[in-house]
């Protein structure tokens, strides 16, 4: 049984060996991309191996940080009480200048300033001493 205060904790990230990188760079303030050596493909989330050729000679390397909205939508209804008073927010698809896309959500302004083809770059929330979150804001 979940007791009402746990319920009112938000979800933290579980980094594992695939993502530790991943939230270490966001910890230290940069999105990290992996490239693999093989076939020149950039993707966003982490893996052990490449999606496009399978190969496992990928490394990491620092996104510029800035991106477009390729799609978004407002939420004007919390999915549970631990996102109550966050409502209302945008959720944004972001398309990186380096080529994936990544959902994450908008800050730095009201909801409905979000609009489609609005550049945005990376902000690093840090939510703990060893987690900060994705998020975006008007470039």
């Amino acid at each position: 049984m979940i007791t009402p205060e746990e319920a009112r904790r938000k979800p933290e990230p579980s980094p594992d060996a695939d993502s530790a990188a991943l939230w270490k760079g966001l910890r230290d303030g940069k999105l990290l991309l992996q490239h693999c050596k093989a076939c020149g493909h950039v993707q966003y989330y982490q893996q052990a191996i490449c999606r496009r050729c399978g190969s496992d000679d990928l490394v990491h390397r620092a996104a510029s940080g800035h991106g477009t909205v390729h799609s978004f939508s407002i939420v004007h209804r919390a999915p549970g009480p631990a996102f109550k008073d966050d409502v209302p927010y945008a959720v944004l698809l972001v398309e990186l200048d380096e080529g994936p896309r990544m959902i994450s959500t908008y800050t730095g302004g009201k909801p409905d300033d979000v609009t489609f083809d609005m550049r945005v770059r990376l902000v690093c929330e840090p939510i703990s001493d060893t987690i900060s979150l994705p998020r975006f804001k008007r470039a």
